[in-house]
């Protein structure tokens, strides 16, 4: 008689465990406006590839020498790695030039990838081939 209330717990508790993993999933375009892009100089301080998005955290010196520091996040690894985007490709202490979308709750310091320039002239980019074109 007790198997009963203990076996529908356990379906219960299966079942919105299960659900977790679609909550914690967002839109990109939930978070960020990729219709109003920023560029900004910086240095590349700490990568993070790890799903279920990427990271570029980067300091942003201003004219008066304040230093800011900025996180950019870009798109799941497996995607981006079958893109030809690897980790390897970036190194902390890189200055780059990096190009994103804002976000769209007015965050000022965070932004979604879109690509990064590197002083010797190539570029990586961050996002469907279609829209790098004529970007290089």
């Amino acid at each position: 008689m007790t198997r009963k209330p203990v076996g529908a717990f356990v379906v219960t508790a299966l079942a919105l465990l299960s659900a977790i993993p679609v909550l914690a999933h967002h839109s990109i375009t939930a978070e960020f406006d990729s219709s109003k892009s920023f560029s900004v100089k910086a240095t590349i301080t700490k990568i993070e590839w790890v799903n279920p998005h990427t990271y570029i955290y980067a300091d942003v010196k201003d004219e008066n020498g304040t230093v800011t520091s900025y996180s950019f996040e870009g798109g799941p690894p497996g995607a981006l790695r079958r893109s030809g985007v690897l980790k390897t490709m970036f190194n902390v202490g890189d200055v780059v030039t990096i190009e994103a979308y804002i976000a769209k709750d007015g965050s000022k310091h965070l932004g979604l990838l879109h690509a990064v320039h590197f002083a010797d002239g190539h570029m990586i980019f961050f996002g469907r081939p279609e829209d790098s074109e004529g970007k290089n």
